[in-house]
C-alpha cells in the first residue's frame, strides 16, 4: 500500500497548509481527502505536488506491505 504519512510532515516542516498545496498545487478538496485516506492518486496530482512542495516523489509518499 501506498500510504502518504511524509507528505503531512513535510508540509508540516515547510509550513504549508492543506489550503495552500490546494491553492498551488490547483487541488481540490477530493483529491486532499483522498491522500489523507492513502487512497488511489493519479500521477500527475503527485507530480503537481512534487513541483508546490520542490520535494521529490520519495519525499511524499512511502510503500509498506500490506499485512
Amino acid at each position: 500500500m501506498i500510504i502518504f504519512n511524509k507528505l503531512w510532515d513535510l508540509m508540516a516542516e515547510k509550513n504549508f497548509s492543506t489550503y495552500r498545496l490546494r491553492e498551488v498545487a490547483d487541488l481540490d478538496s477530493k483529491t486532499i481527502k483522498r491522500l489523507r485516506h492513502n487512497m488511489n492518486t493519479e500521477t500527475y496530482t503527485l507530480d503537481r505536488i512534487c513541483k508546490a512542495l520542490d520535494c521529490d516523489l520519495s519525499d511524499i509518499a512511502e510503500f509498506v506491505k500490506d499485512e
